[in-house]
């Protein structure tokens, strides 16, 4: 009897422990945000719990089905801020702070304050505890900070320039009118997200190794050995990102014991290692033998590798920040490229109105020529394509921006008071009410209207319909967003390097597939177009969400016709 007592005080202790700490800590922050004065929230289990993060919703869900919406079913879940949208500044004011065990998170939502804390770089860095679960193969510019920072932005960005965005523009379009010949064979696709994915790696593959593959279709593609293919390898270590990221990438290398498929990422993350070492090295030898040139610095590994071999001691990467470079530029150029893509086709879908509008833009700037005769030249003049880019990642921006007040004690002000944030306050640029909320978008913020971004300076007399003028097409400007209203691409000086990248990817692939093409949801057993299109509107609206990236989460749920126009 007595040892099966101390049995199972031996189970209950440690999590009776657990509970306690947790406890502890959060009344220890309650204190500290009820000094800070603004309005709060108190919520049991911290954002960054990974169990938690695992489990959240499933929980949530069950939760709010007994004892229905509350603060912790509200906010206590990854991925809050989008359902929520605009709702809890207008209710808590610009500024409020959530509670939880681990931190005080402060939500700012207003474009002023966003200015502010980004102005402030050196009060409020971003918070690189959070992006350091991307170190798989090394750190990176957005997991170091001070100097170290400084040495990787300036090489990294000697991988973004115009010589690469003419190949970004040449391979997109090539990939779209591939996938775009795939999706016309067939009735539906249902694929939609996975051969966004697919044409965004072979883009990269292209830019980034100077590989070029073909596009194959999710039916089409052949099996390949990880370790023997470089696309294959790189493919496999983004779909499973998040385990990799949990796990740890030697575990899969050193565990052959583990499953078939646990097994083959292993082999991924081995063979995709092994890939980068011999390029990383063939490059040193041609900078030591001066055989390098511009036409072997013509991929993101070659221009990394040679522009920190040619640094002054100690400003150069490393070749562990080489490769942990690499992987980020891949995973943030290829997920987040994919998704936000996946979001634009299905609105494009649901409004074909908005496609009309699109082929007007593209038949004046684009005629009848070839794709293969778009030259990269052309791509400022695209502006309607880029206003879609725009409006689908206002309201589905694929990563937050986190800054953080780190070790020391920093002033904000907001409104008439100037709050006091201790150590180790986070602070969220709240990306999703400050792109929605009607003080800055308008009445019709939660609309997807990409034409708000379009400004005619031209007098006209035609309408399509009372959103989308037929005015002069050659006299109409992009509306840059004001300041602060807009976080797509983050802000200040740690902004997305690949931005330019991403908009040429995003405009050379519409452009490819809707001046001479329409998308159409496929109608269900008694539905009208209508129907049908509302049907895809409410299944991005409420099946779409954060996983490691915002993403439409089952998008096959809505198969798509594509057509000739």
């Amino acid at each position: 009897m007595a040892v099966l007592s101390l049995f199972l005080w031996g189970c209950l202790l440690p999590p009776v422990a657990v509970a306690l700490q947790t406890a502890q800590q959060l009344y220890r922050n309650y204190c500290i945000a009820r000094k800070i004065g603004v309005r709060f929230h108190v919520i049991p289990i911290s954002h960054l719990n990974h169990f938690w993060m695992l489990v959240d919703r499933a929980v949530l869900s069950r939760v709010r089905r007994v004892f229905g919406e509350s603060t912790f079913t509200r906010y206590n879940w990854m991925g809050w801020e989008l359902p929520d949208r605009y709702s809890s500044h207008h209710e808590l004011g610009d500024a409020f702070m959530l509670v939880t065990p681990g931190r005080n998170w402060l939500y700012l939502g207003h474009p002023d304050l966003v200015v502010d804390v980004v102005r402030r770089r050196d009060d409020f860095p971003r918070c690189v505890e959070l992006s350091q679960v991307l170190d798989v193969f090394g750190p990176s510019v957005g997991s170091v900070e001070g100097q170290r920072w400084a040495n990787q932005r300036k090489i990294m960005m000697s991988c973004f320039n115009e010589r690469y965005n003419e190949t970004v523009w040449s391979e997109s379009i090539s990939q779209a009118n591939d996938m775009i010949r795939y999706w016309l064979a067939r009735a539906s696709i249902r694929t939609t997200a996975d051969d966004a994915r697919t044409l965004s790696l072979d883009v990269l593959s292209k830019v980034g190794f100077g590989k070029s593959f073909s596009f194959e279709g999710s039916d089409e593609a052949s099996y390949a050995k990880p370790s023997a293919s470089y696309k294959k390898s790189l493919q496999l270590i983004l779909e499973n990102c998040i385990l990799i990221i949990a796990m740890g990438p030697r575990f899969f290398t050193r565990m052959p014991w583990l499953p078939r498929k646990w097994c083959e990422v292993g082999e991924a993350v081995t063979g995709f290692r092994k890939f980068m070492t011999d390029t990383y090295e063939a490059e040193k030898r041609r900078v030591s033998s001066g055989t390098s040139s511009a036409a072997s610095n013509s991929t993101f590994l070659s221009s990394l590798a040679k522009a920190s071999l040619a640094a002054k001691d100690g400003e150069g990467l490393t070749e562990q920040e080489i490769y942990g470079n690499i992987f980020v530029i891949n995973f943030a150029g290829h997920d987040t490229s994919a998704h936000v893509f996946t979001f634009a086709v299905y609105f494009l879908a649901a409004n074909p109105q908005v496609q009309d509008w699109l082929s007007e833009e593209l038949k004046l700037v684009l005629g009848n020529s070839s794709p293969d005769q778009w030259d990269y030249r052309l791509f400022p003049r695209l502006k309607r394509c880029l206003a879609v880019l725009y409006e689908t990642i206002r309201l589905y921006t694929p990563v937050p921006v986190t800054k953080w007040t780190k070790d020391k004690t920093q002033t904000l002000i907001v409104g008439d008071k100037a709050l006091v944030l201790p150590p180790n306050t986070m602070m969220c640029l709240a990306y999703s009410s400050l792109q929605t909320d009607p003080r800055w978008w308008g009445d019709d913020s939660l609309t997807w209207r990409p034409s708000r971004f379009i400004r005619s300076t031209a007098k006209y007399s035609q309408k399509v319909d009372n959103q989308y003028p037929d005015a002069s097409l050659s006299e109409e400007e992009f509306i840059e967003p004001r300041r602060g209203t807009f976080v797509g691409w983050s802000e200040g000086t740690r902004d997305c390097p690949g931005r330019k990248f991403s908009q040429v990817e995003f405009v050379a692939t519409v452009a490819s597939l809707f001046r001479d093409y329409i998308v159409a949801p496929v109608p269900f057993k008694g539905e009208t177009d209508e129907v049908s299109r509302k049907r895809v509107l409410d299944l991005i609206k409420n099946d779409s969400g954060m996983v490691l990236l915002q993403q439409m989460l089952h998008p096959e749920r809505a198969p798509l016709v594509w057509s000739k126009r």
